[in-house]
């Protein structure tokens, strides 16, 4: 579980982040949304100690990050699993070998128990026999995927996925958003995501926390959001005709 009490953050004297706290907790998927410039990428920043507020608490399992030395922040992130918005793969290593990338500069693992427990995470992802294919030969699902597999690599406490669906196509969108979950529930993950896709938001939104110029205004699962009375919030997530005919839909109006 990962908590964050009370943070304020500014950048050149201007506040980007007001007092907000939010709890994000383990098993579930915890998904912060807010329009752009809203913070909430600062608010990513900030619990992975990429920035540092100026007030405030981030517990990792009541451990404060923003207190800690280099050398503790290091030791935390061997529990912390990223997976970038583009998938950032090393163009010139296998499939193999970008999963096997973080066991390598984390761990003591020989040859071996690395590239058993790379390919156990790729086949998890369902990627079978890609082992000794690069990135270039993968359609971006797939690249995804294999993401999501380094990301996994290090058994992580904690999952962070900055707009994990970015540049997919909608099917391969709720694929990688239903592979998130199980993998969330099944190793029971504090999962923390970024996301702009509506579709994750009513799919797989079990906590939302919802960041509206600078401030946590609104937290519910998928559900309560369709009942919710927050403007600012209705104005984002059903700002299409499509998702305010499924929110008419959904509360009978």
């Amino acid at each position: 579980m990962i908590e964050v009490k009370n943070i304020t953050k500014s950048f050149d004297g201007k506040t980007i982040l007001h007092d907000v706290s939010a709890s994000f907790r383990e098993g579930i998927t915890n998904l912060i949304i807010g329009q752009s410039g809203s913070g909430k990428t600062v608010l990513m920043k900030s619990l992975v100690g990429l920035v540092r507020p100026e007030m405030g608490e981030i517990l990792y399992d009541g451990r404060d990050i923003i207190q800690m030395t280099t050398a503790q922040m290091k030791e935390i992130r061997k529990e912390i699993g990223m997976l970038f918005q583009g998938s950032a793969l090393f163009d010139s290593e296998t499939v193999l070998g970008n999963v096997m990338f973080p066991l390598q500069m984390f761990t003591k693992m020989s040859f071996a128990e690395m590239r058993d427990r790379a390919q156990f995470c790729i086949e998890r992802v369902n990627l079978h026999g890609a082992d000794n294919k690069y990135p270039s030969e993968l359609s971006g699902g797939m690249q995804k995927r294999v993401a999501i597999a380094r990301a996994i690599a290090l058994n992580p406490k904690y999952l962070f996925c900055d707009e994990p669906n970015s540049g997919l196509d909608p099917k391969t969108s709720i694929l990688i958003d239903e592979l998130l979950s199980d993998i969330t529930k099944e190793y029971n993950i504090t999962t923390i995501i970024n996301t702009h896709d509506m579709n994750s938001v009513l799919g797989i939104g079990e906590n939302i926390i919802f960041i509206n110029k600078g401030y946590r205004e609104w937290v519910g699962t998928k559900e309560q959001i369709y009942t919710s009375d927050n403007e600012a919030l209705n104005d984002f997530v059903f700002a299409t005709r499509l998702f305010k005919q499924v929110k008419n839909y959904m509360t009978g109006k």
